[in-house]
C-alpha cells in the first residue's frame, strides 16, 4: 500500500476515534449548570463588587439559583434587577431595603490632630501609627480608603472627611468593609437626621478635641416629641423605628452634630441646621 495512504488512513481512524471519545466525555462527564444562573447573572449589574456578599456576580446569581438567596441583593441593579431575577426565578420580588452609606463623622478639619502624619497615605496605615494622628481615635482619618473602593466615585473627603454622594450611592457596602475606623454606616432614604459622630469618651474631653463632637448633653435626648434618641457610651443614638425625621434634634444639638443624612429629603417644614462651625 501506498505509505502516504496508509499515513492518510491512520490519521482519519485516530481523529474518527479521538472524536468519538470526545463525544462519549461530554455525554457522560458533563457539568449540568442551570440556564437560569446565565439569565440572573444578565440582570446583575456587572460591577463585580462584592456588595452582595459574594465574590462576584456570577457567585451570586449561582446562590440564587442554587442556594435561594435573596434576589434583592445586587444593591448597584437596584429594584430593576431584582425585578428582572423575579421573573426569571418565578418569585416574588418583594420589599427591598433601600439602604445608603452614611458617615458618622463630620470632624475632619474641624478635630485636632496628635501629630503630623507623613506615611503612607492610607487610613487603614495611618490608624496603625499610634491609632492615627487625629485628636478623635473614633473619627473619620480623611485618606480615602472609602473613595479608592467605590466603585461609583460616590464618595470623596471633604475637608479632611469623608462625604457620601447618595445621588451616586449604589448602597453596594465597599466602602463600609474598607473603614479601619468603621464608621460608615447603611441607612435607609428618608428624611432622616444622624448623629454625625462615633466618639464615646466623656463630653469634656470630646469638647476639647471636636468643634462638632456629641458631648452627650442629653438636649436632643429630651426635646425629642417622638423620644426617638437615646444616649449609649456617650454618643446619641437614634431609633429610626420612632423618629419620624421632624428635625427638632438637629437645631437642639449645641454642636450641629446631629445633621441631615446627606442627599437625604427633609420635611417641608423643618427648620434647616445651621452651617457648621469650620
Amino acid at each position: 500500500m501506498n505509505p502516504i495512504l496508509f499515513a492518510v488512513i491512520v490519521l482519519v481512524v485516530l481523529g474518527l476515534v479521538g472524536g468519538l471519545i470526545l463525544v462519549l466525555a461530554a455525554k457522560f462527564m458533563a457539568v449540568y449548570e442551570d440556564p437560569r444562573i446565565a439569565e440572573v447573572t444578565e440582570c446583575l449589574a456587572g460591577a463585580n463588587c462584592g456588595g452582595c456578599g459574594y465574590a462576584g456576580c456570577s457567585d451570586y446569581a449561582k446562590a440564587i439559583v442554587e442556594d435561594g438567596a435573596p434576589i434583592y441583593k445586587c444593591a448597584p441593579g437596584g429594584d430593576k434587577a431584582a425585578d428582572a431575577i423575579a421573573r426569571i426565578m418565578g418569585a416574588d420580588s418583594g420589599d427591598r431595603p433601600s439602604l445608603r452609606a452614611t458617615v458618622l463623622c463630620a470632624g475632619g478639619e474641624n478635630c485636632g490632630r496628635r501629630f503630623e502624619y507623613k506615611g503612607i497615605q492610607t487610613c487603614a496605615a495611618a490608624a496603625a501609627v499610634a491609632g492615627g494622628p487625629s485628636a478623635c481615635a473614633y473619627g473619620c482619618l480623611g485618606l480615602g480608603d472609602c473613595t479608592r473602593a467605590c466603585k461609583f466615585d460616590a464618595i470623596h473627603v471633604v475637608n479632611g472627611v469623608a462625604v457620601v454622594d447618595r445621588s451616586k450611592c449604589t448602597g453596594c457596602t465597599a466602602c463600609t468593609a474598607v473603614c479601619p475606623r468603621q464608621i460608615i454606616q447603611m441607612k435607609p432614604i428618608a428624611p432622616q437626621p444622624a448623629v454625625k459622630c462615633s466618639n464615646k469618651d466623656k463630653g469634656a474631653l470630646v469638647n476639647k478635641i471636636c468643634k462638632v463632637g456629641c458631648i452627650a448633653c442629653g438636649l436632643c435626648v429630651r426635646n425629642c416629641p417622638q423620644q426617638a434618641i437615646f444616649l449609649k457610651d456617650n454618643v446619641a443614638v437614634i431609633d429610626y423605628t420612632k423618629c419620624n425625621g421632624c428635625g427638632t434634634c438637629v437645631t437642639k444639638c449645641p454642636k450641629k452634630a446631629i445633621q441631615w443624612v446627606e442627599g437625604a429629603p427633609r420635611p417641608m417644614d423643618a427648620p434647616v441646621p445651621a452651617p457648621e462651625v469650620r
